[in-house]
């Protein structure tokens, strides 16, 4: 086929490259005012001095503490059973009362075991009946033998007879020993003074003394009352000697379900020997007084050790620490007010603020706000804050959950009031490393690069 393109198609091409030129030369006239107003801005003024807040490191010494759950439970907690079995005629307490030991609980019928306490009395008479009859023909026949009036066998089988007849006297008094004894069972008493629980059986019920049946009720003693909770072996290494044990002097206190503290402070009366392999935990257990019952039995409280001190420390916001993943980093300002990287190791939290343990010398700046506008070597303009005295810090809070903290550094979500999280926007003077932040919010340099507190690279 003929490829020459038509006559009508050639006489339109100069129209269509006429049309082409006229939409490329506003462009290129765009371009070129672009890059003329580029090079009329100064190259040579450096950019203004970031402000920010500066917290001064200085070394203190803070308490070491654990913050945990535990249930209480009464010092004793007595199953009051019955002894022998019978009908239960009655009930002689207020369910829920106040009992003292050796009160009255339950009376269940004597009838029985008065009966059997006079037949056992009988046979014992009967016996002892007998055994004078055995002493007399063995008296009777010690001067016949002497005399060879009797033969030996007769005295001997006389004096064998009065001793089996000792015997079985005192095998019959032991039995109404026993059966006086399963008489006075008949009324149960309180064995220990406490709270007395509900009845299990009604009157009229038919008591038994296995193990289903012999159960009648409860009694918990609540002054002294236990506390139980565990620690785990990873706060247990943060202790004096990496242990707690019920000779080393510890402060215990305790907290009410609704936060109130509770007046008095105990002292650890049990420390298991082994770590829980499955849980990896040690059990230990409190005591506290009680004499106005306030702690119940099965209450959930929170329980606060404190064992010693760690010194020469510092304390710098939860918000000024951030992390990557070779560690945790904080910036701070040096002699030509220049923000630089320090890596530091980070300890506990005690309250809104990072222990940190090591990276840190006594009178750095730390930079405590506008994070996200810091970079290493950027000029800063510092303001030093106000830094709370050691003696005004709470105690190292080693096993609470730190997205709980107010101003702490939460995994994925920010807590109120500077908190940080990975992404999305944060709450008031929160450090966000990627998204929006709030007002006053901290800025941390770059993407995020950890889910753990305050990322950033």
């Amino acid at each position: 086929m003929d490829a020459t393109p038509s006559p009508a198609v050639s006489r339109r091409q100069p129209w269509l490259w006429l049309a082409a030129a006229a939409l490329l030369l506003p462009m290129l006239a765009a371009c070129g005012k672009g890059e003329q107003s580029q090079a009329a801005v100064p190259q040579g003024n450096p950019p203004p001095a970031i402000p920010v807040t500066v917290v001064r490191a200085s070394p203190q010494s803070i308490p070491i503490a654990l913050d945990v759950v535990g249930q209480t439970e009464g010092s004793k907690e007595v199953e009051v059973r019955a002894r022998v079995g019978g009908i239960l005629q009655k009930r002689l307490y207020s369910e829920g009362a106040t009992v003292r030991a050796g009160q009255p609980l339950f009376q269940i019928d004597r009838a029985p075991y008065e009966i059997a306490l006079e037949q056992a009395k009988a046979a014992l008479a009967q016996e002892r009946a007998r055994s004078a009859q055995a002493q007399r023909e063995a008296d009777r026949l010690k001067p016949l033998v002497e005399q060879r009036a009797v033969s030996r066998k007769e005295y001997d089988d006389a004096t064998s007879t009065q001793q089996l007849s000792q015997a079985s006297q005192q095998q019959f008094a032991a039995r109404v020993r026993e059966a006086e004894l399963n008489l006075s069972y008949t009324l149960v008493t309180a064995p220990v003074p406490g709270i007395s629980g509900r009845a299990e059986h009604s009157e009229g019920s038919l008591i038994t003394t296995d193990a289903n049946g012999s159960l009648l009720t409860t009694i918990n003693q609540l002054n002294p009352m236990y506390v139980r909770f565990s620690v785990s072996e990873s706060d247990l290494a943060k202790m004096p000697g990496g242990r707690l044990a019920t000779g080393v002097p510890v402060d215990v206190k305790l907290s009410m379900p609704d936060g109130t503290p509770y007046p008095g402070k105990g002292r650890l009366n049990f420390t298991g020997a082994v770590i829980d392999p499955k849980l990896g935990t040690q059990q230990l257990r409190a005591e506290f007084d009680n004499p106005k019952g306030e702690l119940l039995p099965g209450q959930f409280v929170r329980v606060k050790i404190t064992a010693g001190q760690r010194n020469n420390v510092f304390l710098v916001p939860q918000v000024a620490v951030m992390q990557t993943e070779k560690g945790y980093f904080v910036f701070v300002v040096d002699a030509g007010n220049k923000a630089e990287i320090r890596p530091v190791q980070v300890g506990d939290w005690v309250g809104s603020d990072w222990t940190v343990l090591s990276g840190l010398n006594t009178g750095d700046r730390v930079v405590a706000d506008n994070l996200l506008k810091v970079r290493p070597g950027v000029a800063v303009a510092p303001t030093e804050a106000k830094v709370a005295a050691a003696g005004d810090t709470p105690a190292v809070n080693s096993g609470a959950n730190p997205a709980s903290a107010t101003g702490g550094v939460a995994t994925g979500a920010s807590a109120a009031g500077g908190a940080s999280k990975g992404s999305g926007s944060s709450g008031t003077g929160a450090n966000d490393a990627s998204g929006k932040s709030g007002p006053g919010a901290l800025n941390a340099p770059g993407p995020a690069a950890a889910t753990t507190p305050t990322a950033a690279r």
